[in-house]
């Protein structure tokens, strides 16, 4: 049995914040597994990966995929635009790209003598950045303002962007010919940071039989609604965490400033994105509250792209997720914890 779901016209505010009393976590971790099921026909072997992308949808989040060329970044993010029923357009971004390419310009309209805005691609539910880092730093700061506050101004005007309003964007970490590497401010506006990796034989495989005809993407279908989305977004904001826990992140957070390896910690921005994520893990796990497993689940994929490791650890090849497992495993846990999991589905990381 689906869950409630909200009034078309819902947008998160007061209504969904009232409605989350409605969708409790059960039925948030059912949401969550039609969600990834419907991915999974598309996206093989890649489960925990899917998850965390809904983790971060359920936090109002966006989302960086950093892999290779042809492992399915583009293909996670169209399909998850298609379970959503989302407004989904897609930017390529490019050197030559300008920032008003992507938030839209004021055209003049003769037949009323004024401007009219004519909005970029950036208005939209659900937006795919191709390749972000081949866009000039000029082209990439016109993101700031719209994946922090939710808006584009445009001419000394304020637009609202729609919601949600989520960002995947997709980098490759291996070609740096033409490439513009994303300064700190804007990789700390990403929630979580991705990498697909090469599907095992098998999976490999089952992804030739699914392709024997046709792509399975072109018959993926809507699984669960925007308005959904939105009541587990409200109800995820309602996920208790106890003291000993938030302290347990804070010291994470405290951890990538002091460790030897790091020129530049996590901010406080860090912290709250740990919060927010394990909240989401937690409600996914079919929880009210968070245990610190949940934190430790998720503080490699929050944190790490936000740690930056001085030039003597990088010429011993340690990079930020190896110091945040280093963190991981000396932060001492707090001792208390509640009783199992709910449910249990995607309660565990893989």
């Amino acid at each position: 049995m689906r869950g409630p779901i909200l009034p078309a016209t819902a947008r998160y505010g007061p209504v969904a914040r009232e409605f989350c009393r409605l969708m409790d976590p059960l039925t948030v971790q059912r949401v969550a597994r039609v969600a990834c099921e419907n991915v999974e026909r598309v996206i093989v072997g890649k489960r925990q990966e899917v998850l965390l992308t809904l983790v971060a949808l359920f936090c109002r989040g966006h989302v960086l995929l950093e892999d290779v060329p042809g492992v399915g970044k583009t293909v996670l993010a169209k399909a998850i635009a298609r379970t959503l029923g989302a407004e989904f357009k897609r930017i390529q971004f490019t050197p030559d790209l300008l920032p008003s390419d992507v938030t839209g310009v004021n055209v003049f309209n003769q037949q009323t003598g004024r401007f009219e805005f004519r909005p970029g691609p950036i208005v939209a539910q659900l937006v795919l950045a191709d390749e972000i880092n081949r866009a000039t730093p000029k082209t990439q700061a016109a993101l700031l303002e719209a994946m922090e506050e939710g808006q584009v101004t445009v001419d000394g005007v304020t637009h609202r962007l729609p919601t949600p309003f989520i960002v995947l964007a997709t980098e490759n970490p291996i070609e740096y010919e033409g490439t513009f590497p994303l300064p700190e401010a804007q990789l700390d506006r990403f929630l979580i940071r991705l990498s697909l990796g090469y599907p095992g034989r098998a999976n490999e495989l089952e992804l030739l039989d699914r392709q024997h005809r046709a792509h399975p993407l072109d018959a993926l279908g809507q699984a669960i609604s925007v308005e959904e989305l939105l009541a587990a977004q409200a109800a995820v904001r309602e996920v208790h965490v106890a003291q000993p826990v938030k302290e347990y992140i804070v010291s994470l957070t405290e951890a990538t400033r002091a460790h030897e390896d790091v020129y530049l910690g996590a901010s406080p921005r860090g912290s709250l994105a740990l919060y927010n994520t394990s909240r989401a893990w937690a409600a996914i796990s079919g929880r009210d509250y968070v245990v610190p497993d949940d934190v430790k689940a998720l503080a490699e994929p929050t944190l790490a792209h936000r740690v930056i490791v001085n030039p003597s650890a990088r010429i011993k090849n340690v990079d930020s997720r190896v110091v945040v497992a280093d963190i991981l495993a000396r932060t001492p846990v707090p001792g208390a914890q509640p009783a199992p999991a709910r449910g249990g589905w995607g309660a565990r990381p893989a």
